[in-house]
């Protein structure tokens, strides 16, 4: 089977047993918006449910994975009966990749950034391009990593790493990040090559028992993750409160190193 599918900013390409989820905001880094967090759920709902597909793979079309959450959600001013359900939305597709039965890959080129990064740790293998850039920098604009982001570096890093990994909010190059523990490879030369190579091993396994086992590890933990994904929501709130924050957006937007208070 080999068909393809385009919506206005993520694009579904199925060629076999494997589809390709591409995030379709060039323009922005793929900046994840709601639409593209909404049109990623409903594509993994439906690849979940094809029997005809074991593998998924994840990217982003043009210079970028996904430099994070869109910047104007970050600026805009949303009321606490606003702010729930967008993050809401991001906990249902955390969740959905995490949980779903088929192997999944994210091909990382450019930056994989804030949310964007909590969303390639959520799937099963990380291959990410020589020259790429990861990064869990909610912290330079007074913010707490959000997307799962919490649960996945426990379990990648230990408490004690993802705790400094998130303090430090600092970006990563592919070989550090791969060092660390944070990815599963780096590509030596073609991202597209090692990407191919990874899928073709795959499919040569009995990638029913592979997911299997993928299974068993997402029932045991989803309790986990769905606690930490609500604590991220509260805890995002109170933050998005703070002066830093304020400082943190200000900062951002005059390009310059935020003075930070503390409160």
């Amino acid at each position: 089977m080999s068909i393809n599918f385009v919506t206005d900013k993520v694009n579904l390409r199925v060629d076999g047993r494997v589809a390709t989820l591409e995030m379709n905001r060039p323009e922005t880094l793929n900046a994840m918006d709601t639409d593209v967090i909404k049109g990623l759920v409903c594509k993994l709902k439906e690849l979940s449910d094809s029997d005809d597909v074991d593998i998924v793979v994840l990217t982003g079309k043009g210079r970028a994975f996904s430099a994070g959450g869109d910047i104007k959600t970050m600026l805009s001013n949303l009321n606490e009966s606003d702010f729930f359900p967008v993050m809401d939305c991001i906990s249902e597709l955390i969740i959905t990749l995490y949980s779903m039965p088929k192997l999944t890959i994210s091909a990382v080129s450019g930056a994989a950034a804030g949310l964007g990064f909590s969303l390639a740790l959520a799937t099963d293998h990380i291959i990410a391009d020589k020259t790429s850039i990861l990064a869990m920098n909610f912290i330079g604009i007074g913010l707490i990593p959000d997307g799962g982001a919490h649960f996945f570096l426990e379990k990648r890093l230990g408490e004690t790493k993802a705790k400094q990994v998130i303090w430090d909010g600092k970006m990563l190059g592919a070989e550090e990040a791969f060092k660390l523990g944070l990815i599963q490879e780096v590509a030596d030369h073609d991202l597209q090559e090692a990407l191919d190579t990874r899928i073709a091993d795959w499919l040569s396994r009995p990638v029913q028992a592979m997911i299997k086992t993928k299974k068993i590890l997402a029932e045991k933990n989803r309790p986990q993750l769905l606690k930490m994904l609500e604590l991220e929501k509260f805890g995002q709130q109170k933050m998005r409160e703070t002066i830093d924050h304020q400082e943190g957006i200000k900062a951002f937007i005059e390009k310059r190193k935020p003075r930070f208070i503390g409160k």
